[in-house]
């Protein structure tokens, strides 16, 4: 009997040292989670002594332990089959199957929303930019990826009871886009008039079918000539790994079925091009005309190929804020701004780089304050001046405009924003970009003016001066 309780502890402290041992004896396998794995810490930093490298040793042993994706998945299996429930930080267990990505859980749940002067940020900075492409001769359009839940949420767990609101920020911010005439595809309503599911089961974006069917709805509402793919043939296989799926099941992926059109593509990739997650790709087509830019994040992924097919160049872009220099370089005459809907929230917070166009007031403003702003600072940002702030809450309405004028002369609309301050975020944010040539090389008097139901008034003045980083 004392023989196998020796036996059995030795068994036991081996199968628990084996994930340590295991790392002096090979590489561990690259993980599949969407966040980036710990670096083995340094004992000594710039600082000194460091001492913080037990903890961060611990994150590093947790991220980096031998046979961790064979323990992660075997952990997700069994929490997963058995009980229905995901292991997975980032992943929601649906019911039949169905895996939803957890960053959309409170667009689902309706809570957590933008405030209403978020929203208008959203819009008006949409239309801002609308207006400044179309006063270029360039075509302009905004659509929002719905997320998988907010179509397909009948697969969803116990969160259904949990709902506090029906409206989520989607829901809320397209009357405000219609209110600033920002050009619009609403594919939310598109999507749910189709009965035929468009969306993969274990990943977070829509099929191929759902795709080309979001890329046809873009270019019809553009006016723009292209193939529709209602009628084309296609084949079904079963080869599809959801991102969702590969992050809950690393070594246990379950292929699903995925669309593959019988048709013959005529763009090609300039340069290099891994995939179609790269973050800028440039794609040419001899026998087409017109020129895109596309500003997208992981669901334009799939629409590359439709899109390429369709213009005889095209740009597209992952990059945060947009870079509307991209417009002149790709000499475009079509600009597609595609978005998830969870993503929203961020694009409050980072207005397009684009120069501040000169506005001519109506009237003088009256003087209400010389400190109703925060934070305002003027900046270089490469080639151009940029100019932030926040305007204080007591002189903001949901929808007043925010102005910058510069020593006195030249009067330019800020982009609304969200500030991020510490942990907060202050809808009360502005941003213009301007020219070197807009501001002195010292000493800039810059004077806030606020817009509210047509009244202009002046909440800050003072003399900034251009930060460096030293």
């Amino acid at each position: 009997m004392k023989k196998w309780k020796i036996l059995y502890s030795i068994l036991f402290f081996a199968v628990c040292l084996l994930p340590s041992l295991g790392m002096f004896f090979g590489k561990s396998e690259s993980s599949s989670e969407n966040r980036e794995l710990a670096e083995f810490p340094s004992l000594i930093t710039e600082e000194g002594l460091n001492v913080e490298w037990l903890p961060q040793a611990g994150d590093y042993f947790q991220d980096h332990f031998a046979f961790r994706n064979e323990l992660v998945t075997a952990n997700a299996l069994l929490n997963g089959k058995l009980l229905g429930t995901s292991t997975a930080q980032g992943v929601i267990q649906g019911s039949d199957n169905w895996l939803y990505y957890k960053d959309s859980l409170n667009d689902f749940l309706g809570v957590e929303l933008l405030s209403d002067r978020s929203l208008y940020n959203i819009a008006h900075s949409l239309a801002m930019m609308e207006e400044n492409l179309e006063a270029r001769g360039v075509d302009f359009v905004f659509t929002v990826a719905p997320n998988k839940n907010s179509l397909y949420g009948e697969n969803m767990p116990y969160y259904d009871s949990l709902k506090v609101d029906e409206e989520n920020n989607l829901a809320r911010l397209v009357p405000f886009l219609e209110k600033e005439g920002v050009s619009y595809v609403d594919l939310y309503e598109a999507f749910t008039g189709e009965e035929e599911i468009l969306y993969h089961e274990r990943d977070s974006h829509w099929n191929n079918k759902g795709a080309a069917f979001a890329s046809d709805l873009l270019m019809t509402a553009l006016g723009k000539e292209h193939d529709s793919y209602e009628n084309v043939e296609y084949e079904v296989r079963k080869d599809y790994i959801g991102d969702l799926d590969e992050m809950l099941y690393p070594l246990a992926t379950t292929p699903e079925e995925e669309i593959y059109y019988n048709k013959t593509l005529t763009y090609a990739a300039v340069g290099e091009v891994e995939s179609n997650f790269d973050p800028r790709i440039t794609t040419v087509n001899p026998v087409k005309d017109g020129s895109l830019v596309m500003y997208r994040d992981s669901f334009g992924n799939a629409l590359v190929p439709f899109f390429a097919d369709a213009y005889a160049s095209a740009y597209f872009s992952r990059g945060v804020p947009y870079q509307l220099s991209d417009v002149d370089t790709m000499q475009a005459d079509t600009v597609i701004v595609e978005r998830a809907e969870r993503f929203l929230p961020d694009m409050a917070q980072s207005p397009p780089v684009l120069f501040g166009t000169a506005a001519v007031l109506e009237e003088e403003p009256k003087q209400l304050d010389t400190q109703g702003a925060l934070d305002v600072k003027l900046s270089r940002q490469g080639t151009q001046i940029q100019l932030t702030g926040r305007v204080k809450e007591e002189y903001l309405d949901t929808e007043t405009r925010i102005y910058l004028r510069i020593n006195g002369a030249g009067t330019y609309e800020a982009f609304p924003m969200d500030a991020v301050v510490g942990e907060e975020t202050d809808s009360g944010g502005f941003c213009l970009y301007l020219s070197q040539q807009s501001v002195l090389s010292e000493g800039n008097r810059v004077e806030v003016i606020t817009e509210t139901d047509g009244k202009l008034s002046i909440v800050y003045q003072s003399e900034i001066k251009e930060e460096t980083n030293q």
